[in-house]
């Protein structure tokens, strides 16, 4: 009997205990869901402040980067002048100097050409002729006169390099012969013409070197070298300071 009277008891205790069990599980439901509800809505607004943070700080960090990209190439021509030139320019960033010139360089050359002229003296007097006839070789140098300084203003669609046109430099004489040194009877050669015979191919190789194009070869010149050792997307040009570009010595 006490097996009997016992059995209904704890199978009473049995289903209260179930009851109790099912009558929890919303409530764990409903807090496992209202939970889930809140950490999404964080994580949400914390992407939303980040992306507003990153949108709001985008302008400064991109002028950051463009500012430091500036001066990576600002440093690459200010390397590349000395290796071409062997000087440092005055480099302005957004017309902000960056740089200032190193030391005063009064020329910079940039390609030499040989020249070769002949001159001839014919003179006759009363019947007597006297001919000189000479052949000078020279070797013209073109470039630029940098006493108004050099100056790069680096932007960020393109890098402007102002300097003056470029001109002959100087002309060097490498050889002389003499073709020719016939007196005359009485027409005799002097040690004036011969000065000023030799005064003259110096003058001739100078304007044979404009004739030829020096100048201008050696503004494309300085400008290929420098769009060879920058690689930059940037426009690069030559902005000259003086409007007349090659005069006669």
């Amino acid at each position: 009997m006490l097996l009997l009277d016992l059995l209904p008891e704890q199978s009473n205790r049995l289903t209260l205990n179930v009851q109790r069990l099912m009558s929890k599980l919303p409530i764990s439901g409903q807090i496992s869901w209202q939970l889930a509800f809140t950490l999404s809505a964080v994580i949400v607004a914390i992407v939303v402040v980040v992306i507003f943070l990153r949108v709001e700080t985008w302008p400064a960090r991109t002028a950051r980067q463009s500012t430091a990209e500036l001066e990576k190439l600002g440093k690459d021509l200010r390397a590349a002048f000395i290796d071409i030139a062997h000087l440092q320019p005055r480099i302005t960033i957004n017309n902000r100097v960056y740089m200032e010139q190193s030391a005063p360089v009064s020329e910079l050359a940039v390609l030499s050409r040989r020249i070769e002229i002949e001159h001839e003296l014919l003179h006759t007097w009363v019947g007597s002729s006297k001919r000189v006839k000479l052949h000078g070789t020279f070797v013209a140098k073109a470039g630029f006169d940098l006493q108004q300084n050099l100056s790069i203003d680096i932007r960020p669609g393109k890098i402007i390099v102002q300097l003056p046109h470029a001109k002959i430099l100087g002309v060097e004489q490498e050889q002389l012969d003499v073709l020719a040194f016939e007196n005359g009877l009485w027409n005799r050669i002097s040690g004036q013409d011969l000065q000023d015979e030799l005064s003259v191919l110096p003058q001739l190789a100078w304007k044979r070197a404009i004739e030829n194009g020096l100048p201008a070869e050696a503004e494309r010149t300085l400008q290929r070298q420098l769009a060879e050792r920058l690689h930059t997307p940037q426009q690069l040009r030559l902005s000259f300071k003086d409007a007349t570009p090659n005069k006669e010595k």
